[in-house]
């Protein structure tokens, strides 16, 4: 399967790995919210331990901390986020796994077609607004466009 490009934090992680302030510095999420997302099954597995107990996170926690990301900026829901999760912890459920990314997809090119309907609207009422103002500007906008 090929690669997915996720958001990069472009650091590289010590054999011990990173701490959640470090992680948390490095997304943009709080240290509570990472703390959430553990406690809401929304990682792929919780996150390791040190000897005293605090969390540390490798690299391939990094990664999948980046897919949530861009999930969650595209408009995924938490449960959507959650379940993709605890079908990635189980061998076998790629298919299911692509039906919850094409649900998610075919969201998106929704709210895209709305975003483009209302966008359109939104230019024709700058357009009226601007004619009100400067009615010569707006006809040579209009032949070079």
């Amino acid at each position: 399967m090929d690669a997915i490009t996720l958001p990069e934090f472009g650091v590289d992680v010590p054999p011990g790995g990173l701490t959640i302030g470090e992680v948390a510095r490095l997304s943009g999420l709080s240290i509570e919210t990472l703390r959430y997302y553990e406690r809401e099954g929304l990682l792929l597995e919780r996150a390791q331990r040190d000897p005293a107990g605090r969390r540390r996170y490798g690299t391939d926690d990094l990664s999948w901390i980046g897919a949530i990301l861009m999930l969650r900026d595209t408009g995924m829901s938490i449960s959507g986020m959650k379940a993709l999760a605890a079908l990635s912890r189980e061998a076998g459920t790629e298919r299911e796994r692509l039906d919850v990314l094409e649900s998610h997809r075919r969201r998106i090119l929704d709210e895209l077609d709305r975003t483009r309907r209302h966008l359109a609207a939104l230019e024709k009422k700058i357009a009226a607004y601007r004619e009100v103002f400067d009615p010569q500007e707006t006809r040579r906008e209009r032949n070079i466009t």
